[in-house]
């Protein structure tokens, strides 16, 4: 009997996931790439408003199927499961359009504009019994994997900084009075959804939700965050989360304990993690990692997919983080039209 179970997922894992994918940018491109790594996941349908651009992005990966309607998608039995990478303030609609049609989803973080959103969708998977999983990579690398390992060495922990800020390729064409969908708040967006999002849902994911949140930010006269501070209350420790799409930062984040220190050196794809211990010298405790961190996201979809897992920790983390992102917005003032509805 146990040797029946054990046995029961490598034969899961034969299975031929058939993938359409929403959103014809790089991202989609680079998941893509990842899950054709896995050997487990094939893209099958490309979607596009525009088909002719749609076809193009499916060209290189010799695909077959091609749709400009996101009804006759969902409806197709040609896909199993679908990776959406649209503009954020369609992430909830499009993928409770999918699960509803009884479609596997990985959605692009945010997983939704809102909490409000993020809980239908939640709730909608699970009435559907289908597989969701938000997009966030961070939690399922390697590296990440050895931070939690290396947690206890740390001691009682004290503090923690976590930082990304990036200048954004779009800025310029913001001052230019573009108005991109990057500092547009009809698409949920600003840096706290954006790149912000890696530095939260770090933290969720490694220490769960704070007693408190308290949050500042400079908006730009769009309406979103250009750059903005969120301090997380853990108790014994907190929690600083710096995030900027207006600004360049060179500094590593950090996790401080009694007994020693981790640096990471990118947040968003756990790079460069060293252990210093109080009063000695740096150690590397980098894990191999795939170039494409994207490739493990889409093991574990694969994963949750083969065993029929619709319940995941990622969905807790997922909505803990949703709730954060709504009090932060609240706190600093950012409002999208997906908070109006």
């Amino acid at each position: 009997m146990t040797t029946l179970m054990a046995a029961a997922p490598s034969s899961l894992e034969l299975l031929m996931i058939r993938l359409a994918v929403v959103g014809t940018n790089w991202i989609t491109q680079r998941f893509v790439d990842a899950a054709h790594e896995t050997g487990r996941i094939q893209l099958t349908a490309v979607y596009s408003r525009a088909l002719q651009k749609a076809e193009s992005f499916g060209a290189q990966y010799q695909v077959a199927h091609y749709f400009d309607s996101l009804e006759a998608l969902a409806q197709s039995d040609l896909i199993d499961a679908v990776y959406i990478a649209s503009p954020n303030s369609l992430h909830a609609s499009q993928t409770l359009l999918f699960l509803n049609h009884q479609k596997h989803v990985i959605c692009e973080k945010p997983l939704a504009s809102n909490l409000r959103e993020a809980q239908a969708v939640l709730d909608c998977a699970r009435k559907n019994q289908m597989v969701l999983l938000e997009a966030f990579m961070g939690a399922h690398l390697p590296n990440f994997m050895a931070i939690q390992q290396a947690l206890p060495r740390l001691g009682r922990l004290r503090k923690v900084f976590f930082n990304y800020c990036q200048y954004s390729s779009r800025y310029q064409a913001y001052l230019e009075g573009k108005n991109p969908n990057t500092f547009n708040p009809a698409f949920s967006n600003g840096s706290i959804m954006d790149i912000g999002y890696y530095c939260l849902a770090t933290a969720v994911a490694l220490w769960g939700e704070p007693k408190s949140v308290f949050a500042t930010a400079s908006l730009l006269e769009s309406g979103v965050d250009g750059h903005g501070t969120v301090c997380l209350d853990y108790g014994d420790f907190e929690a600083v989360l710096v995030h900027s799409k207006v600004s360049d930062s060179l500094i590593p984040s950090e996790i401080q304990g009694e007994d020693g220190t981790l640096t990471i050196g990118k947040i968003s794809q756990c790079l460069d993690v060293k252990f210093t211990p109080r009063g000695g010298a740096a150690q590397s405790i980098n894990l191999p990692q795939s170039d494409n961190t994207m490739r493990y996201e889409a093991e574990t979809f694969a994963d949750l997919i083969a065993a029929g897992q619709v319940e995941h920790r990622g969905l807790e983390t997922s909505l803990i983080v949703a709730k954060l992102l709504t009090e932060i917005r609240r706190q600093t003032g950012v409002v999208f039209p997906a908070d109006l509805n």
